[in-house]
């Protein structure tokens, strides 16, 4: 357990950070799986706008360090090659 009065701090602003990274997560995650049943069930114009939607969300999780910025372009480029396929 932390001693020092900063140690005491840091430990709270890491819970108040973790909560934060959580719902930034969350909300990635459901916009994600809003192309993805976009994409399975074959519509490739919803799929589209979801995407257009999902994107943003995406890059703005990878600016704040919940995902890798590699990992975020790697998941746009697999969700759009995927909703290219559709055709």
């Amino acid at each position: 357990m932390a001693n020092t009065p900063s140690a005491k701090k840091a430990t709270r602003k890491i819970a108040r950070r973790t909560e934060v990274n959580k719902a930034r997560r969350s909300r990635m995650r459901t916009f994600l799986r809003k192309v993805e049943e976009a994409i399975t069930a074959g519509n490739k114009d919803a799929a589209n706008e979801a995407l257009k939607v999902a994107q943003p969300i995406i890059q703005r999780a990878a600016g704040h360090g919940i995902v890798h910025r590699n990992a975020a372009s790697r998941k746009v480029s697999r969700l759009s090659n995927r909703i290219k396929a559709l055709a």
